[in-house]
């Protein structure tokens, strides 16, 4: 993710990006940058316009359910929607503390 960002950050300041500017700007920011990764980000992204990856991109998103709240249960199966609501937030409660943290 970090080599594509940086790929994606030279492409907006103008700059054409290329393997070695890649390197560059994660080695400004203390990353050792590795030949393979940048090799596979540069051969997976050839021939290919940032922005038509940008709008592909975006399609796919939009097709992708949002984590909003559920949809009202009907009157018949109101009580059912909440135990299965109860226990999907125990669930999500249990989970809280796995022994690692979100930047770990």
């Amino acid at each position: 993710m970090k080599y594509l960002a940086a790929y994606l950050l030279l492409n907006a300041a103008g700059a054409e990006p290329s393997a070695e500017k890649v390197k560059e700007v994660l080695s400004s920011v203390g990353i050792e940058p590795e030949e393979e990764k940048v090799g596979a980000l540069f051969s997976s992204l050839e021939g290919k316009k940032v922005d038509e990856l940008i709008a592909e991109g975006n399609e796919k998103l939009s097709a992708v359910p949002s984590a909003g709240p559920a949809p009202a249960a009907g009157a018949a199966g109101g009580e059912e929607g909440q135990k299965e609501e109860a226990k999907e937030e125990a669930a999500e409660e249990s989970d809280d503390d796995m022994g690692f943290g979100l930047f770990d």
